[in-house]
């Protein structure tokens, strides 16, 4: 079983709690303070959760969709809501502003202690924004969890057929998850499927895709994915247009 790097110190605390048990049973034994079976059970139980915590930071091989035109899972988990957002009800004015005030297209996936929590990049993607915020823990299935839980936010652009369009993805904690990990800087690229962080523990991640600009969702409610694997939209060969007529718009607004 491969570990990622971002368990170190988890893991290692796992296999250093379970050595400790291993000793203090070896001599509670040969104190005769204990009975070996007894002992035996002990070592067994520690055995089973420390395996069980270095296995939540298991990071297993994972084939990339070949698919030129599709936009991959960023999270392993099950699609929670599939939701168009207007642009005028959302708060947070940088995804406002990434997507020039147009709606958006808003993936949601649970993933629950038994998934591989290891995130992913949908698209190749320049990230232009990393926003944190400090919030709640609400259990991650819950409705409210993407808007007052504590997040973090990457904001930035893909490329198709050479236009440009804003994609994001959102990193939320869950009711168990308190420790969001993301060494991402603006500035940097990442192309699809490559890991770029996780979310300890049960959690939520959102993916933020342009509506109505020729990208068809492709899950629905309540199927399971798997990040970098399978596929959450594709992009219509159309969307050359509609994203060649947002730029053209959005040039003729910055010169009036």
């Amino acid at each position: 079983m491969i570990l990622t790097k971002y368990g170190k110190k988890e893991w290692g605390m796992a296999v250093a709690i379970f050595l400790i048990v291993l000793f203090l049973s070896a001599v509670c034994v040969s104190m005769r303070v204990v009975p070996p079976a007894l002992a035996g059970a002990v070592v067994a139980l520690a055995a089973l959760v420390c395996f069980s915590v270095a296995a939540f930071f298991r990071d297993p091989p994972r084939k990339i969709a070949s698919d030129p035109n599709a936009i991959v899972s960023p999270a392993d988990g099950t699609i929670r809501d599939v939701e168009l957002i207007k642009s005028e009800t959302l708060e947070c004015e940088e995804i406002r502003r990434l997507f020039h005030d147009k709606d958006i297209l808003r993936i949601g996936i649970f993933l629950s202690v038994f998934n591989v929590h290891l995130n992913r990049a949908p698209w190749d993607m320049k990230v232009k924004f990393k926003l944190y915020k400090p919030g709640k823990f609400l259990d991650a299935r819950d409705p409210d969890a993407g808007k007052v839980n504590e997040s973090m936010l990457l904001g930035g652009v893909g490329t198709f057929e050479g236009e440009t369009f804003p994609i994001a993805v959102k990193q939320v904690s869950g009711a168990i998850a308190r420790r969001i990990v993301c060494p991402v800087n603006p500035g940097e690229t990442y192309s699809r499927g490559q890991k770029y962080g996780m979310i300890k523990f049960g959690s939520r991640t959102e993916l933020y895709i342009p509506a109505g600009m020729g990208i068809d969702v492709a899950v629905n409610v309540g199927e399971s994915v798997r990040a970098g694997s399978s596929i959450l939209a594709f992009i219509r060969p159309e969307a050359k247009k509609k994203l060649h007529a947002l730029a053209e718009e959005l040039a003729a607004k910055e010169h009036s």
